[in-house]
């Protein structure tokens, strides 16, 4: 045992010197670095370049400018037009707004023209930035996976690569080591960490004939582990599977908006022809009247206020709720939080502190409870169970000494037991005379006093470890990771703009109620696997409608993907942080509502938007037929009502309710 403790790995070696839960660096802060972002600025900056060109200088200077505008700014949506009328054969608004600016340009308005085609490259730069972010989730869940393990076999071992296991080989997975498939153990006791596969807070005690999952943790112990199926049958490949078929499905507004694109740019299209070919006929004008009325009309027709009036109010809801620490990885993301009606929390790390503490400790009368503390801390100080790691925390801060330990052993699947001053102590779980063995505790059985503490504890869904001195119980301790102190408020918030709030996780449910009644949960789905948390996310959205999953470990990536919108732990997983849509930087669970109702506030922002732009361009288009208006007056109209719509949007930005 000493050789396999002292080839044991760390954590961070064992994922491959990567820590899982460190704060990344999101793509989304690099948003300047993005191509079509620049073209969008420089095509801006080109246009006002000519616009005082034309000014103050020269007429040449000023076409120049306004021409390199143009290629600037239309060069990435002219091709993408092209792409789409050569190999798909249909029209969408990229070759419609290019067309409405070379008709605007033909007939001696550059400047429109070049105004036309930078709202829609920016537009366009930012739409092309949040599908152009792939969440890199697949490749986080595949960094955490071991490349080798170790098969024994006729008495040799010999490390083979993870994809060469079989069903029915055997492994061993030394100390500190990530299990690297799924499998029975055959021989062995350790305590494996599996927060990566269900999230429990607590490592749970593994012993022969126990399974295991690959990608969780060894604990204290080696393990002898019968491989149960190949790699591609893994829990941990499942996972990656999931995240991919949830990450496929196409939201039914972005299927709309596709089939939008080519209706409306097809029509205009068309009705530009018919105008320039059938007026002279029809009302008798001439072909040069015929020509400037359907530029007027291609001009007033062009999608322009449409477009602003989306992507200002997005960017403007985006931009507000990144100075307060939640990220969106897409606009389409705000719209779908605005229809929540259900937000299922991650119990471990999200709705919980992720990491137990002592919340009671009791002693049997004549006992000092700082002494039993002193004394338990003492004998786990040795000891790398977070449990253990917790007691000894709990005695630091209440600044009792630790004494030294003459020798100390870990019990696999019960505790630790250590000879401290010459007695000897044994901390671990309650339990009867048969479970803790004669040798542990022999008047267990007659120790009637801790029996109904022990009840209470485990009813408020806290860890229970006995005190043992010298074979006599004397005392207790209970452990619980702590309800954050903003879920309670964050909670309270949700159900105020009439909200239901749900958690999911992979604990017991006497533990899942605990906590949920003291947070205010409404829905407690509890004893979940990852792939059932992706099943009771679509039984959810199902139920309710929109529906909203917070987490940050690498076991709710299936369900951040299958939501409608998922929101990851800025300290969480790289898994979670990829699969998430948005990200809460500072772990502050109480601005989900407050990014919930600023979403609802820019989708209803929007709605007014659409509204008033497909008025003004029914007005513009009317009045060009009806009373004939000149082109300068259709710019100014369309134009005018796309700055409308923009600064009706950009009110967003000073939307400062959520940061309460």
């Amino acid at each position: 045992m000493e050789a396999l403790e002292k080839n044991a790995i760390t954590v961070n070696e064992a994922l491959g010197g990567r820590d899982p839960r460190r704060k990344r660096k999101l793509p989304f802060l690099s948003m300047l670095r993005h191509g079509e972002m620049l073209q969008a600025a420089g095509s801006g900056l080109l246009m006002l370049g000519g616009w005082a060109a034309g000014h103050w200088s020269s007429h040449w200077l000023s076409l120049i400018l306004y021409v390199m505008a143009y290629s600037v700014g239309g060069w990435t949506k002219a091709k993408e037009a092209a792409v789409t009328l050569v190999k798909e054969r249909d029209l969408d608004v990229n070759l419609l707004m290019i067309a409405a600016a070379v008709g605007a340009a033909a007939i001696g308005y550059w400047n429109e023209g070049a105004m036309l085609i930078f709202i829609f490259a920016l537009s366009g730069a930012l739409e092309s930035f949040a599908s152009d972010q792939s969440r890199k989730s697949i490749s986080s869940l595949m960094a955490m996976r071991p490349e080798k393990g170790v098969r024994v076999s006729g008495g040799r071992m010999e490390s083979v690569p993870v994809s060469e296991l079989a069903a029915g080989d055997l492994v061993l997975v030394r100390p500190g080591e990530i299990i690297p498939a799924d499998g029975i153990i055959q021989s062995g006791s350790s305590a494996v960490n599996q927060a990566a596969i269900t999230g429990e807070s607590i490592p749970a005690d593994k012993t022969a004939g126990d399974e295991v999952y690959a990608g969780t943790l060894n604990g204290e112990n080696a393990l002898y582990v019968e491989v149960s199926g190949p790699a591609e049958d893994t829990l941990f490949a499942k996972i990656v599977a999931l995240v991919e078929q949830a990450e496929e499905a196409v939201p039914a507004s972005q299927r709309f908006i596709e089939k939008f694109e080519g209706i409306y740019a097809r029509t205009i299209v068309a009705a530009t022809l018919l105008l320039i070919v059938l007026c002279p006929f029809v009302f008798g004008w001439t072909w040069n009247l015929s020509f400037y009325k359907a530029m007027v009309f291609l001009v007033v027709a062009s999608p322009c206020a449409l477009v602003a009036s989306i992507m200002p109010a997005m960017l403007s809801a985006i931009s507000s709720s990144a100075r307060k620490g939640i990220l969106f990885k897409g606009s389409i993301h705000v719209q779908n939080l605005a229809e929540t009606r259900v937000v299922a929390f991650d119990k471990t790390g999200t709705l919980t502190m992720g990491k137990p503490v002592v919340t009671d400790l009791i002693a049997k009368e004549g006992e000092e409870e700082a002494r039993l503390l002193q004394m338990a801390a003492s004998a786990e100080q040795g000891s790398s169970h977070p449990l253990a790691k917790a007691v000894v925390a709990e005695a630091a801060r209440q600044g009792i000494a630790l004494q030294p330990i003459t020798e100390m052993k870990s019990i696999a699947g019960w505790g630790v037991e250590a000879i401290i001053g010459g007695a000897e102590w044994r901390i671990g779980k309650p339990g009867s005379a048969a479970q803790l063995s004669i040798d542990h505790c022999p008047q267990a059985e007659e120790e009637a006093w801790w029996m109904e503490p022990v009840r209470k504890l485990e009813s408020e869904g806290k860890t229970v470890s006995v005190i043992l001195r010298n074979e006599e119980l004397v005392g207790l301790l209970a452990l619980r990771d702590e309800v954050r102190p903003a879920a309670k408020a964050a909670v309270s918030r949700l159900h105020e703009l009439g909200i239901k709030a749900a958690m999911l996780t992979g604990d017991n449910e006497a533990t899942a109620r605990a906590i949920a009644a003291e947070a205010g949960i409404d829905v407690v789905l509890s004893g979940l696997l990852p792939q059932d948390k992706a099943k009771q996310i679509e039984r959810l959205r199902g139920q309710y409608g929109g529906v909203v999953m917070v987490g940050d470990g690498v076991n709710d990536a299936p369900a951040l993907a299958a939501a409608n919108v998922g929101i990851g732990m800025g300290a969480g997983s790289g898994a979670a942080l990829d699969a998430a849509d948005v990200v809460l930087m500072n772990d502050d669970i109480g601005r989900i509502a407050g990014a919930i109702s600023l979403s609802r506030r820019s989708l209803s922002i929007v709605k007014q938007n659409m509204i008033f732009a497909v008025a003004v361009i029914t007005l513009l288009i009317a009045g060009n037929f009806g009373i004939g208006i000149p082109l300068p007056l259709g710019v100014v109209g369309h134009e005018g009502s796309t700055i409308l719509v923009i600064l009706n949007g950009l009110r967003l930005l000073r939307y400062g309710s959520h940061s309460s």
